[in-house]
């Protein structure tokens, strides 16, 4: 049995997107729908919360200083303490119903980052894209339908990625010199109905955990593919997890409110919380965006 801990106990829309920022100790997340970042300090157990002027899929620090999120309209440098945005680029002005979802950065310092239709209606509408230091554009996957979590493999040969509405998570060939991507396979698969792979992280054993909408779970998957094990939540929308904390041992888990009818809610009060659990394995350090 793994001990489930609520860290913050809130009732987020879609709480996502969790990233431990070494340099402050403390976990940022998002809460799409009700557009906030929100900052953990595990030390004290306090939360501080930012209001964002739009949907907001991730925040991940910056090596200059701040952090780049990805918004319905693009990706923007932001700085919490000073209260500001700047507009980086937004690579589709041509579908203004899409937005940014999950983002990720690459040991060598570029941002991946995909996009889907916020009505979660147009399939295929979404792509995966790399941004690099000099704020350069590549589109590596077109077709998708929801992009969710990323993540790389500790020797850099594989990266993940998640196409939640197709319920998979793909494998690919990494090329860590070239940024580039090839040889997409099925990963995982989920078959039950109502179910969907979301956010993951990699931990240090390169084993895969991932957060399964509508699934009340986190799995963690071996390199092949297969469960490797299964942790129960109390809530049946956990969105997304990052390793934190000092020698990060802590998986945190973020979770949603979003679209749970009232007999639910009284099943799940603690929905949209964040959660913690030590599974006895640790994470890989976070690489913030170069550019």
């Amino acid at each position: 049995m793994t001990d489930i801990n609520v860290v913050a106990e809130m009732p987020c829309v879609v709480g996502e997107g969790p990233v431990w920022h070494s340099g402050e100790a403390v976990l940022y997340w998002v809460d799409i729908k009700n557009p906030t970042v929100h900052r953990l300090d595990p030390t004290s157990g306090d939360v501080t919360s930012w209001t964002m002027p739009e949907r907001v899929g991730f925040l991940v620090p910056r090596a200059g200083g701040g952090f780049v999120a990805g918004f319905k309209t693009g990706l923007k440098i932001v700085d919490l303490e000073a209260g500001t945005i700047e507009a980086i680029d937004d690579p589709e002005p041509h579908q203004p119903g899409n937005r940014f979802n999950d983002g990720k950065v690459d040991r060598r310092g570029r941002l991946w980052a995909g996009t889907m239709d916020d009505a979660e209606t147009a399939a295929g509408s979404g792509c995966l894209y790399r941004l690099d230091a000099d704020h350069g554009w590549q589109t590596l996957q077109d077709g998708v339908h929801l992009s969710n979590g990323l993540g790389w493999s500790p020797d850099d040969r594989v990266m993940y990625f998640t196409d939640s509405i197709r319920q998979t998570i793909y494998a690919y060939d990494f090329d860590a010199a070239a940024g580039s991507i090839a040889n997409r396979r099925d990963f995982v698969r989920l078959e039950e109905e109502g179910q969907f792979p979301d956010g993951l992280c990699v931990d240090a054993e390169g084993f895969v955990w991932s957060a399964v909408w509508g699934g009340w779970r986190v799995v963690r998957y071996a390199p092949d593919g297969s469960i490797d094990r299964t942790v129960d939540l109390p809530v049946p929308q956990p969105t997304s997890c990052a390793f934190g904390g000092e020698d990060l041992s802590t998986l945190y888990i973020t979770s949603a409110t979003a679209d749970l009818d009232e007999a639910t809610m009284t099943r799940a009060p603690l929905s949209g919380s964040l959660f913690s659990i030590t599974p006895g394995v640790r994470g890989m350090p976070s690489t913030p965006f170069a550019g």
